[in-house]
C-alpha cells in the first residue's frame, strides 16, 4: 500500500464516538479496499482490508465474535 491510495480516500467517525475523539474513523479507498484508523492519532497509519477480510470483520463484529 501507498500513502497515494489514502488520497480522495473518504473517512467517516464511528456513530458510537465519544466528544473526547476517543474513536476510530473508517474509510472506504480508490482501490475499493477499507481502512481503520485512530481518530486521534492519524499520522499512525491505518489498518487496511481486501474485500473478503474487510466482510469477515464486518460480520464478526455484527456477531459480537471478535476475539483478541
Amino acid at each position: 500500500m501507498t500513502s497515494d491510495e489514502f488520497d480522495g480516500a473518504v473517512w467517516h467517525t464511528s456513530r458510537y464516538s465519544g466528544s473526547n475523539n476517543n474513536c476510530v474513523e473508517h474509510g472506504q479507498l480508490r482501490s475499493g479496499r477499507q481502512a481503520v484508523r485512530d481518530a486521534k492519532d492519524r499520522e499512525r497509519g491505518a489498518a487496511v482490508f481486501g474485500p473478503a477480510l474487510w466482510q469477515s470483520f464486518v460480520d464478526a463484529l455484527r456477531d459480537e465474535t471478535l476475539t483478541g
